[in-house]
């Protein structure tokens, strides 16, 4: 039986696409200090994702853009992301174990567990997938929109991230559905020339 875990990054962010991963762990090969990516640092995060990638026996990482958040939503775009990267698994699953309380629409069976990153290994490390590869595009949007800080971060609606937004209006990547980009009054030409 080959059980996929699923998990997303990125949900609450202002700006950047939600990711997701799906992983079906080599029971012939444990993974240790497999744990949900928030209570890990970006090292050990870093770490674990080169031997879940190298000692699985398949992974896949996907996203919905903020375009598709937008337009959808982002619980939405959420599960299109995760129904993307089980379809992009090399094998198919069994079953999919998602992290939460919803499930996407897929092929195979899946069950919706609650705290599923704290507690199913393959959760864990799927959520250790979705965060470093949406940790890497925030870090590349930094170098493209220097002024919000998308590498310190992440996208989130950290104080400074809220006053580069007030000061410079929102890029491409902001969410304009999120109510904090909504509502920004100073839209500056950076809306206008990055629409």
């Amino acid at each position: 039986m080959l059980i996929a875990g699923v998990d997303e990054a990125g949900r609450g962010p202002l700006a950047g696409p939600v990711y997701a991963a799906a992983v079906i762990l080599d029971p012939a090969r444990p993974i240790a200090g497999l744990r949900d990516s928030k209570v890990l640092t970006a090292g050990q995060r870093e770490r674990l994702a080169v031997e879940i990638r190298g000692c699985s026996l398949a992974w896949a990482v996907a996203a919905a853009d903020v375009a598709e958040i937008d337009a959808l939503n982002i619980l939405q775009a959420t599960l299109i992301a995760m129904r993307r990267a089980i379809e992009a698994l090399a094998l198919a699953p069994t079953e999919a174990l998602i992290d939460g309380n919803r499930i996407p629409r897929m092929a195979c069976a899946a069950r919706a567990i609650v705290k599923g990153d704290r507690d199913i290994a393959a959760i864990s490390a799927a959520s250790i997938l979705a965060k470093t590869a949406r940790d890497a595009v925030l870090s590349d949007l930094d170098a493209l929109y220097p002024l919000y800080g998308f590498a310190r971060n992440k996208g989130y609606g950290t104080p400074e991230h809220l006053a580069a937004l007030e000061r410079h209006g929102p890029c491409r990547e902001h969410r304009r559905s999120f109510a904090p980009v909504a509502e920004m009054r100073l839209c500056k030409n950076i809306w206008d020339i990055n629409t």
